[in-house]
Parts: C-alpha cells; structure tokens; sequence
C-alpha cells in the first residue's frame, strides 16, 4: 500500500511544480512521517485536528492545507486535486484503522461515527481501505480484529450502496472467523457474524444462499450460523420489507429439508444439547437458542411421521423447566410442531402432564427455598411450560384451534389452580392465556362458537386481580388481566352479569386502590433495574379504559351503560381523593368514547341517568379542584350524550366539537397519568362547544343546564341520589351533597313528587350529618320546599315526631323558616290534629302503626306543644291562638277517650303482641302532652294570667280525667273571662262553629267554653243576646246528655234573667248564717254555695253584703277543721276576684288584714288549705296591684325555700307599709298555732322583719312578746332542717339586740 502512495505522489509532484514548496512539505509529511508513541498518546487527549473536517459541512473536501483552496485550484489541475484528496482520505482512514486496536470505548464510538461518515461520501475509498489493512496486516491481534468487526459492520449499514466486489469479499472474511476459536469466545465470532449480517442489507440471497448450504450439510450447525440465523429472524430492520416474507419462506423450506437429520442421531442429540445446555447465559436473550427452537419446531411441523413427532416432543419437555427462556423456548417448538399435528401435541401434553415429576410438582406447592435441590428446581416450573404450551398452541394453529378451545382452556385452568402460585405462574397463565383469546380473537368463525370454559377462566382473572398487592405496581399483570377480559367480552355466550359485576369491582378495587405515584415509585428504589412505574400506571390505565369499550361496543344499550356506572360509583364516593379521580376519569373517558363511536343505541332511554347527573354534580362541587374541572368535562360529554340519546342526532357543529374534545391533551394527560392530582387545571379551549359553552361554564351554571333537559323522574332521581349522599362517611362528599341538592331545590323544587318521602330521609341523613355548613344547608333545602310542599311534608315530618328529637325540631324550624310557611305549617298540623278516630275496631285490618290517623294526630299535637318555643312561629303562634287553644282542649278530651279501660277484642289482642296500644301510647305521654301544650300556648302568647289562675288552684287536675274534663274546661274559661282576655272574642268566633261539628267532643268542649263567656262583657261584642239563646236552645237538641245538660245551665245565666241578680244577693245573708252550724258538711256547703252565688251573679257582685261575706269568710281561716278552712280561704278569694275598684275602698282593709293569715297558711298541713291559701293570696295581690305579679306568681307556684319566704315577706311589707303593726301583730298571734309549721313560718316571717326593720320592731312587741319570740326561737334551734336552725341562732341575736334598744 505504501508503494501505491509514492506512485500516486510522484506522478502528482510532475504536475504540481508550480504549487508552493511548503504545501508539498506538508502533504509528505502526512503521509509519510512516522507518528511516535507520544504523539499518537497526546492526540487522542483532544480531538484530532485532521477528523475535525469530517463534523465541518461547510468543507467537503477533507484535506486541510495551510493555503486556500481557491489558490490551489489555480495551481493544482483538478484531476491531481481529487487524487491528492483521495490519497489523504486513505491515509486518515489508515490511520483510523490503525488506532482502532488500543482505541478506549469512547475513542472507539468516535472512530466509528467517523469511518461511517467517510463511507457515506466515498464508500469505495473507504471499502478499499479496510480491505487493504485486512490484507496488508495479517498479524494483527484478535481483539484488534474483534474491533475492525465492528467498524467494518457500522460501515457497510452506512452504505447506500455495496459494490459486488465487496460484498464477496468482506462475506468471505465473516465467513472464515465465523467459526474460529479465539481467547474473545463467542463474542469474537458475534463480531465477525455481524459482519454477515449487514451484508443482508445490500445481498440477503447470497447470504441466505450460504447459510441452506450450511444447514443442509447433515452437520449440526456452528453456533455462529445459529446466531446468524436468530439475529434475522429477530430484528426486521436487517431485511427489506420485501425481503421478510422471502426469508420466512426459505426458513420454512430449510426445515423441511432438514427433518431426515430427526432420525440421525447425532444430529438430534446435538440439536438436544445446544437447546438444554446451562451457562450463566442460560437467563438471558440468545438469539441462536430462540432461533433453535424456532427452527425445532417447524422441522416437527414439517415431519409427517407421528411417532418421530412424540418421541422428540416428549424428549424435550422432560428437560429442565427452571429458566423463563427455556420454558418459552420449549413451548414454541410445541406451538409450532401442532400446526400440522395438533392431535400429536395434545396427545404429548397429555402424557407428560400425568407423568410423575409433573403430579409431584403440583403436589408439592410449597417448597422452601433452602430445600429445593437441582432436581426440584427442574421440575418446579414445568406446569408453566405446559401452560405457555396451550399458549403457543392456540397461536400457532389459528382457525384449527377452535374445536380445542374448551379442552386448552380447562388445562389451563388445572395448572394454574394447582401449580406453585409464584410470579411465574401467574406470568405464563397469563401469556398463555393472552395468546389464546388474541387467536380466538382473530379467527373468523369465533363468533359461530360457545366457549363452556370462559366462566371459569374469568375466576382465574379475578383470583388474580385479587392476589395483586394493593399497595405496589411492579409488574404487568393487572394490565395483562385487564386486555384478556377486554378479548373475552367478545366471545360467546356473554358474560353473566353476576361474574362481570365481580371482574368489575376486583379490577377497580385493585388499580383505584393502588397508592399515589410517589409512594408507588419509593417502594423501588431499592430495584437494582426498577420497572417504570409511570408507565405501567399509564397502561393500566389505558387497558381498564379499553375495557369499559368493548363492554360498551358488544353491548352497546343503556343498561350496559349503567351497569358499567353503577360499579364506578362506589369509587366516585370514596373518601381518598386520588380514587376519586381515578374513577372520574374513567367515566369521562367513556362518555368521551361514546360520544365518538355513537353506538349507544338511541331505541331506550339512559337508565337513571338522575343519578349519574347528581354524582358528577357533586363531584363538580368537590373539595379538589382538579377533580372540579373534570367533571364540568365529563358533564359536557355528558351533555352531549343526553341531547343525542333525547334528540336522536344531534347538530353537525356539535358533532364536530364532539370529535375535537376526544383530541389527546397533554397537560390532561400529564395531570391524570399520575393519579394524584392537587393542582388547578383549566379546561383547555379546544374542549369547549359553540354550540353550548357547557365546558366554560362554572360548576353550577353546568349542573343547571344539564339537569334543564331531565325530565321528572329523571329529576327526582337525581335528587334521590344527592339525598343519599348525605350519609356518606366523606365530609367533603356530604357538603357537597347538600349543596348540590340545595341548588336543585331551589330551581326545580315547585313540582317535585314524593317530596314528603324525601323529607323523612332527609331527616333520616340529618342525624349523621357532623359539618354545620352542611346541616345549614340541608335546612335550607326544607325552608326552599316549604313554598310549595307543605301538607306533604307536615305529614311525613309527623312520622318522625314522636317523640321529637332535635334534628327533628330543626326540620321543623326550617319549615316555617319563613313568615308565610309557619302560618301554613301551624294551619296543617291542626288539620291533622283534628284526625281523631277512636282506635279501629275489630272489623278493622292491622295496619302499619304510623299509617294510622290517630297516631298522626297525636305527633301533631307533640310537634305543636314544642313549636310554641320556636323562634320562628311565635308570631304565627300567637295569630292562630283561637284556634289552637280549641283544638288543643278537644286533643285532651280525646285522649282521655283513648285512654278509657275496655275489653279488647281478639284481633285488638294480636295488634297489640305487635305495637304499643293506643292506651298505652296515651299513658305512655302520661296524657299530658296535650295539657302542656295548652299550658304553653297560654304562657308563651302573653295569657299567663289564666294559666297562673288554673295552676295556683291545681285546676290542671281536672283535664286528668274524662269526667273531671268539664270541670277542667269551666275553670280555665272562668279564669279568662276573670282576667279580661284579649283572646275571648277571636275564640268566640271559632267557637260557634264548633256547636256544629260531627265530633261530640268538640261541640261539648264549645257548649262548655261559651256557658262561661256568657259572664264575660265581651260576649255581647261578638253574638247578641237572642243569638245566644238562640245558640244554647239548639244545644237542647243535641244527642250529648252532657251537652244539654251544659245548655240548660247557659240559659239560666243571669245574662238572660237580670232579676235573678237581686234574688241571689238577698238568699246570701241566710247563706251566711249556715256558716255557724256544728256540722262540717253543713258549713263546708254553705260556704261552696256562697261561691256558686258569687260566680253566677258575674259582675254584679255581692253588693252590699260583699263586707259580711269578707268577715265571716275570714273568721274561719284558723278553723281546726280543715275542710273547713280550705272552703273560707276559697271563698274569700271567689269574693276578691268579683270585687271591682270601686267596691275595694270598703273592703281594703279585709284583703290587708288577709294577707298574713293567707302567707302563713301556705305551710297549712292540709295540702287543700294550702291550695286555696296560694290561690286566694295571688287574687289578693293581683286586686291590690302588687308587682312584680309575675315573680310572684312563680314564688308561689313553684317556689319553697327560704329565698320564696323572703321574696313573698318582702312584697308583704313593701307593698302595704301602712298596715306594718297589723301584720306584725298577726304574726305574733301565730305563734300561738297548734301547727308546728305554721308557727314556723311566723317566726321566720317576724325574724326577717327584725333584720330588716329592727327599729320599728322594738318599738311594736312588748316584753310578753320578746319572751314568746325567746322560746320560740329556742325552739327552732332543735329544727330537723339546717337551715331553720341556722336562722334560729341568728334570730336568737338579733333579737337580744332588738329587745335591749330603748323604746321611744
């Protein structure tokens, strides 16, 4: 080579005279100068100045000489100038092959980018170059030539174009160190092999050629030749497309030609050992074993003889079974080998899987790691070959493998179930199983067939799904189980719905409920090659979305679609964020899909489509933002479902914009790959319609355009489906469940149906519900359906109400939230109130307990009682007072009908083994529920005169008892015409109508109430006197003993008779007289008749014999006998409460000088006494307008300690100053009593007058009386109560001060 260049440089030194002498110097020294150790050292520390050219493509030329080029085109002809060029490129193409052999890995990647640019501008050059060094250097090193290999490979695929001369002669240089031994091993022989293989490239038959030659020798192949041949069957780049299918063929035909070797025996017992030889390569990717097994089995496929096919299938598969590649190698020979034999190979599996190590492997399911010898290990795994063998099976025999399907499949299932569960199982089940069905899959008369073993194949899968850790992603299985169930949706017969409900919920439960990608990729980090997780999440993903469609493609109806929701839904709910975003995401992605498929059938309507609505109308008032924004997304996608399934088609605009939503986007693809989304993501502009701009849209303005095209029911659905988001365990869900509903309500609440129903479960919800936000809410949507539901809700609200909790009193108060609805609310409850059958008789069916009307009477007279304390209806309250002040009596009067003792019947006694009676429900409310809510009807609406009146005299006693009920009734119309109540005339006009009513208890209640109005001047303002009579005579006639009875006594009032008056006054002073009778009856009588003259002569009073009565009245309140007692005590107050002011100036001093005797007697022993003594004592007061009346009333109503003493003790002296030496007198008296307690409360009402008015004390008592008050009070100082004893000491000292002051 070295001659060639001083030619070429000589013949270009006789042209070139002209060319500067320094140009030339240079261009031998290049060529010529020997480059030291040194140099060449130091020159490869920084890049090479003569290769920077080849990165430079602004100079083509790759000579650099110090002159320009433009002087040496006027020096140099261009013939000598491309000579000189050329003669250059091969010296650095020289010296790069040179360098090669102690070149670093990077200078070696650096030469070989370089010699492949070179190739690409002069490949001929460059070819001669290699090809001279090859020849000239001979004695180059193995690891020297290893490396030329691997340029010249570089090189000849960097070639456009191959001349045919080179072609032979670097194939003949492969050829010759292809087989040749070297310390480098195989890699040395790879080198040279790939030498061939890019040969390929430019000349595949000759190499092709070639290689049948060597394969057909009756001589086992080199492994290089095996190597070369894996490699070209492996990678589709090294052939042309039109060469692929050529090879394919020529492979076939080779393995045709090579079955006689079966039968050679070294030939197979070579072909044996290369394929079960072990070698630390044994785990990794060997393309010559891969091709040997490929090569196997079309030999088996092509051989016709059955015996040869069996014994060399059965020596195979009892070879060892421990390494992946091995087990997928065995089963390809046997996938393709039943092609042509199928029965063969069945047969073969068969055999083998009945063998001894096979039912020993199956049977030994749990090996321990330190036990497992070579021979265990061997066999380990063996269930997996057969399992990627049916595999293999059904891949490579197609349309054949139809008839075998169920047979395949019911083995396969045997190995999976009872080989040793491991990540190899589950990996080659899978594959298996994948090939499978994509061969069913793509076999035209599939669809022809029912499959009888999919059923149990889907178990398989779920047991899978199930196995997964839920709390790692390492592996493609659920991916893999996902895309198998995607296949098998297609075959015959369908799914039933039970199993795919079950595949469904594992597949969700395991890919929703995976943790979030950060934790995901931490559990790796300890992986010496971690998988990518991004990536498997991202597929799985896709698989699951891919699922749901085919779902939806083979079935494409509205209850397919709801059914594949129906499983979502549980995770649209979840607590954990990331779920609910995983879940959301599907669902969009599907309405995505159906939107462009259009292959929802428009023939049925969504299937509760209400619900789905609510759910992602709560999504979209989610506490995460980015899930918000996507279920705006999935409710635009929805939208458009809904216009199209309703309208049958929907506007070409809308159907385009439909089609560009579907466009990927990458930031919502980035977003929603993770899984873990925290961020705000905006709906990208592309997604929104012009024709509705749903997708711009904010939350609510998107839940009120869609739920603007639902129908009724589907809008009652809907609210059904946010009610029950209220018992959610999410709080965020619950907030966002009650504000959905809440923005619901309030546009479509007005025509809802079933609103009562959801009131009660609404209540039901309300009780569980912890966020005050939330309950505000769910109030709020009451108030809203209050406008135009209020009968319906009353009566559901009265199902709940007894007894009435608090979440129920909130109902309530947020149903009459509002001015309006409280009056209505009130007008409803009384309506049911008034529902008052008697308990049904035998004749009557047993019927639920809460159906029944008198149940609902009595929660609305409970719910009435506690709503008289709510802010919100005390205006209305007070407005309906007649009203209910009527019904309330009537309430009581039928309760105590309720509560009447009568011998049940027979079908009464079962209804009761089953629920409480209504007499014991009655007694259960102690028959007072109804008393106190008139009792707070009266105290709340400003009437505490008249309920004061009824209870200082016990007179709520009376309403205990049905036949004490008229009594009760008088007494409390008695008091309100005492007391001038403002109420008297608005109860007048509700009571006359009442006369009339059906019900006997509601007229008895009326004829009751108006005989005693009839005392009342405000009567005349409402009803003439004739109209009375007229009212009272038609009351004769009615069919009530009691109610004539009632009548009779109205029109014998003195309203109707005013000279009765005179005639009443003058028997009095003869009534007095009886008073001084020795018979208790007698007296006792008189003095009752007394009071009975003073209540029928009404406001005209006793007149002038009201002075006598005071007197004789008051000389028997320290009678010994008690009734006695309690009747004078009553009857001086039946004559205070006739006395009007005129009349009181006469008799002050009576009711002053009372006062005392009436405090003292309120620790009577006889609880009548003192009855009659607080009583008369309030009219006392109320007469000489002491205040506060109030105080007082409570003091003596409810009040007994020392603090109500000393509260009444100081009204007493404040009030009436002037009589202070009377009442001290009487009190001193009282000492005197025979009653321990009477005297007592003496002593302590004169001690409270020494503390505070000593000095007016002292100047009253005498010595006789210092002394009394001395020995009472050392009396009290051995008092049983501590505190009287206490008081005693005190007194005992003060009073030694008071006595020891001089008297004025």
């Amino acid at each position: 080579m070295g001659a060639k260049w001083c030619q070429c440089l000589l013949h270009l030194n006789t042209h070139i005279s002209a060319c500067d002498v320094y140009t030339q110097n240079l261009l031998h020294f290049r060529i010529f100068s020997p480059i030291s150790v040194s140099t060449k050292k130091s020159s490869w520390t920084q890049e090479p100045q003569d290769y920077v050219s080849w990165d430079r493509e602004s100079h083509p030329a790759t000579i650099l000489l110090c002159e320009s080029k433009s002087s040496q085109d006027s020096l140099v002809p261009k013939e000598h100038q491309i000579l000189v060029e050329d003669a250059y490129n091969s010296a650095i193409c020289f010296k790069m092959l040179r360098d090669i052999g102690s070149s670093d890995i990077l200078q070696l990647k650096y030469i070989t980018k370089k010699m492949k640019k070179m190739a690409q501008r002069t490949p001929h050059l460059v070819m001669e170059t290699i090809h001279d060094y090859f020849r000239d250097n001979p004695e180059i090193s193995n690891r020297h030539r290893f490396r030329l290999f691997q340029v010249l490979k570089a090189v000849i695929r960097a070639c456009d174009v191959l001349e045919e001369t080179w072609q032979k002669y670097f194939m003949q240089l492969a050829l010759e160190h292809m087989t040749k031994s070297t310390e480098l091993d195989d890699i040395y022989q790879d080198a040279a092999s790939n030498v061939l293989l890019a040969l390929c490239w430019h000349s595949w038959p000759a190499v092709a050629k070639y290689l049948e030659t060597e394969f057909l020798t009756g001589v086992f192949p080199h492994r290089s030749l095996l190597y070369v041949m894996g490699i070209l069957s492996s990678q589709e780049d090294l052939l042309k497309k039109e060469d692929r299918e050529s090879w394919k063929d020529l492979i076939a035909q080779m393995a045709k030609k090579s079955v006689p070797f079966l039968n050679t025996d070294v030939w197979s017992k070579e072909l044996l050992w290369t394929l079960t030889k072990s070698g630390w390569m044994q785990q990794e990717h060997t393309p010559e074993k891969d091709f040997l097994f490929t090569y196997y089995g079309l030999i088996l496929q092509a051989e016709d003889n059955s015996t040869t096919i069996r014994t060399h299938l059965k020596t195979l598969l009892e070879t060892s079974h421990q390494w992946p590649k091995q087990r997928e190698g065995i089963a390809l020979t046997v996938g393709l080998a039943a092609v042509r034999h199928l029965d063969d190979t069945w047969a073969i599996l068969e055999q083998f899987g009945r063998s001894t190590p096979i039912k020993w492997s199956l049977q030994n399911l749990s090996l321990k790691p330190h036990g497992q010898s070579l021979e265990n290990l061997r066999w380990k795994w063996a269930g997996s070959t057969i399992l990627l063998s049916y595999g293999q099976m059904a891949a490579k025999a197609k349309s054949q493998i139809l008839p075998w399907v169920d047979n395949i499949l019911s083995r396969m299932i045997f190995y999976f179930r009872f080989s040793s569960w491991d990540e190899t199982l589950k990996q080659s089940f899978l594959m298996a199983t994948m090939m499978l069905v994509e061969s069913i899959s793509r076999s035209e008369g599939a669809h022809s067939y029912e499959f009888s073993q999919t059923s149990e194949l889907l178990e398989c899968l779920i047991i899978l799904m199930e196995k997964e850790p839920q709390d790692t992603l390492f592996t493609n299985i659920r991916q893999q189980v996902i895309h198998i169930t995607s296949r098998l949706c297609a075959l015959r017969p369908p799914m039933d719905m039970d199993r795919k409900s079950r595949l469904l919920s594992s597949c969700f439960r395991s890919v929703f409920t995976l943790p979030l990608m950060d934790v995901l990729e931490r559990h790796t980090c300890l992986f010496l090659e971690p998988p990518n997780i991004q990536g498997l999440y991202t597929q799985t993903m896709e698989a699951m979305d891919q699922m749901l469609q085919s779902f939806m493609v083979q079935n494409p109806t509205a209850d397919e679609l709801y059914f594949l929701l129906a499983h979502l839904y549980v995770w649209l709910t979840s607590e954990k964020t990331h779920e609910r975003q995983r879940a959301l995401h599907r669902c969009t992605n599907l309405f995505k899909f159906l939107n462009y498929k259009r292959c929802l059938s428009t023939t049925e309507n969504f299937r509760r489509i209400g619900q789905l609505v609510a759910m992602l109308g709560i999504l979209c008032l989610d506490s995460d933002r980015t899930i918000q924004c996507f279920s705006v997304e999935a409710m635009g996608h929805l939208y458009q479902l809904l216009l199209h399934q309703k309208a049958g088609d929907i506007p070409k605009v809308e159907k385009e914009t439909s089609q560009e939503l579907l466009l990927p986007d990458a930031v919502g693809a980035s977003l929603w790959s993770r899984g873990d989304q925290r961020g705000t993501l905006l709906i990208p502009q592309k997604m929104a319609s012009n024709h509705v701009n749903i997708f711009y849209m904010d939350s609510n303005h998107a839940i009120k355009e869609i739920v603007s095209h639902l129908s009724m029911a589907e809008l009652t659905d809907l609210i059904w489906t946010a009610i029950d988001g209220l018992g959610s365990t999410s709080i965020s869900w619950v907030q966002a469940a009650a504000d959905l509903l809440f923005l619901v309500i309030q546009e479509h609440g007005d025509n809802l149906e079933t609103v009562g129903k959801m009131g009660q479960a609404i209540h039901h919800h309300l009780c569980t519900i912890k966020m005050p936000q939330a309950k505000t809410s769910v109030l709020r949507v009451i108030t809203v359906l209050a406008r135009n539901h209020i009968p319906e809700l009353v009566a559901a609200f009265l199902d709940f109400s007894m007894p009435l909790d608090s979440h129920a009193f909130r109902l309530w108060r947020a149903l009459g939230a509002e001015e309006p609805a409280s009056h209505l609310v009130l007008t409803v409850l009384l309506a049911w109130l008034q529902k008052r059958p008697l308990p049904p008789s035998v004749s009557n069916s047993i019927s639920c307990p809460i159906e029944r009307p008198y149940m609902r009477s009595l929660a609305a007279m409970y719910t009435i009682h506690e709503l008289q304390f709510a802010r919100e209806f005390k205006k209305a309250v007070r407005d309906v007072f007649p009203q209910l002040f009527l019904a309330l009596l009537a309430q009581m009067h039928y309760i105590l009908e309720l509560n009447q003792p009568k011998e049940p019947e027979q079908s009464q006694k079962v209804w009761e083994a089953i629920t409480p009676s209504p007499q014991s429900l009655a007694s259960l409310l102690g028959c007072s529920t109804s008393l106190e809510a008139l009792k707070s009807l009266l105290s709340t609406t400003g009437h505490w005169h008249d309920f004061a009146h009824l209870e200082l005299q016990s007179g709520w006693e009376h309403f205990a008892a049905i036949h004490t009920y008229p009594q009760g009734v008088g007494l409390l119309a008695r008091a309100m015409v005492q007391n001038h109540c403002t109420q008297i005339k608005a109860v007048l006009g509700f009571l006359l109508p009442s006369l009339q009513s059906p019900q006997e208890r509601e007229r008895k209640t009326a004829i009751l109430l108006l005989i005693e109005f009839l005392y009342s001047p405000a009567l005349l303002e409402v009803l003439s006197k004739q109209a009375a009579l007229t009212v009272l005579a038609q009351s004769l006639q009615d069919t009530s003993s009691e109610i004539r009875v009632a009548s009779l006594q109205g029109l014998g009032n003195i309203l109707f008779h005013p000279e009765k008056g005179a005639l009443l006054q003058g028997q009095l002073s003869a009534f007095l007289d009886g008073f001084f009778q020795h018979s208790e009856i007698v007296v006792v009588g008189m003095m009752g008749m007394v009071s009975d003259v003073l209540h029928r002569l009404g406001t005209q009073g006793a007149g002038a014999q009201s002075l006598n009565i005071a007197t004789n009245a008051r000389c028997f309140f320290d009678n010994e006998q008690d009734k006695i007692r309690a009747a004078a005590i009553a009857l001086f107050g039946d004559l205070v409460a006739t006395m009007t002011d005129r009349e009181l100036n006469g008799l002050r001093s009576q009711v002053c000088q009372s006062m005392v005797p009436l405090l003292l007697h309120l620790k009577d022993q006889c609880p009548a006494v003192v009855t009659q003594a607080k009583f008369t004592f309030y009219r006392c007061a109320v007469l000489l307008r002491w205040q506060p009346r109030h105080t007082l009333f409570c003091s003596l109503a409810w009040e007994t300690g020392l603090s109500a003493r000393h509260f009444l003790w100081t009204c007493l002296m404040t009030q009436s100053q002037e009589e202070f030496s009377i009442h001290l007198s009487q009190a001193i008296n009282y000492l005197h009593s025979h009653q321990h307690r009477i005297k007592t409360w003496a002593a302590l009402f004169i001690g409270y007058t020494a503390c505070y008015q000593p000095q007016a004390m002292s100047q009253m008592i005498n010595d006789m009386d210092t002394e009394l008050l001395f020995s009472t009070f050392k009396d009290l100082k051995k008092d049983p109560e501590p505190s009287i004893r206490e008081f005693a000491t005190r007194q005992l000292s003060l009073l030694q001060e008071v006595s020891s002051r001089p008297k004025k």
